[in-house]
């Protein structure tokens, strides 16, 4: 199958699974969108999901959240993985977003990324749901599933972005990002993966790719 044809099936596989995806993080306008999502790396949505409404309600804004100690901070995240880091990193960029930015979340890659905590993912899906700017977010589930459905190398994340960019059109990046992360959790997980169950690696040629590899099958 062409690349271009198998890119346009997956398409309307996803759109049939998952026609209005929602953010899956908890969050009420793009300062608490972002403090969820920093707190999200290394750690499940569900988690983040149920320490962020207590935090959130003494904490709303980026005047509230800086006026907090870093210890207060990490008594609300504490079952977070790296929840030490993130309290401070929080702390400090709610500081920040005071100092430069008159305490909004700025609209801007290059802003958002200057922030503690804020790499290029987490910019790139504040920027997209937030503001509704074109971005392809790359976690770990969309990372792995552009290599199994043989529309990446693999490589790296900088690479996966590039590819997934160059595949479908930027009008369909912000809604494809949610799309293939539930995809991946629901039917596409990393361990225990029946290929011929999956709505995609069923016909997507996945198990001579994973055979190649030495790998069973019904795994990664």
């Amino acid at each position: 199958m062409k690349r271009a044809e198998k890119a346009e099936k997956i398409l309307q596989v996803l759109d049939q699974l998952y026609p209005a995806p929602a953010i899956p993080l908890g969050h009420a306008d793009p300062y608490t969108l972002l403090v969820a999502v920093v707190l999200s790396a290394q750690t499940t949505d569900a988690r983040v999901n149920l320490v962020t409404p207590a935090l959130f309600e003494r904490a709303p804004t980026p005047a509230a959240m800086a006026a907090l100690t870093v210890p207060e901070i990490l008594a609300f995240i504490r079952t977070c993985g790296l929840a030490p880091a993130k309290a401070a990193n929080i702390h400090r960029l709610s500081q920040l977003l005071l100092e430069r930015h008159g305490g909004e979340v700025p609209a801007s890659f290059a802003a958002l990324e200057a922030l503690p905590g804020v790499g290029h993912k987490t910019a790139s899906v504040v920027m997209c749901q937030a503001f509704g700017v074109p971005a392809f977010p790359v976690d770990t589930h969309i990372h792995r599933l552009a290599y199994r459905w043989g529309l990446s190398d693999g490589s790296n994340v900088e690479r996966t972005e590039r590819d997934l960019k160059a595949t479908w059109p930027e009008s369909r990046w912000n809604t494809l990002h949610l799309q293939i992360i539930y995809c991946g959790r629901e039917h596409c997980p990393a361990l225990r993966h029946g290929w011929e169950r999956c709505p995609v690696c069923a016909w997507a040629g996945v198990k001579s790719r994973l055979l190649a590899e030495g790998r069973p099958s019904r795994a990664t």
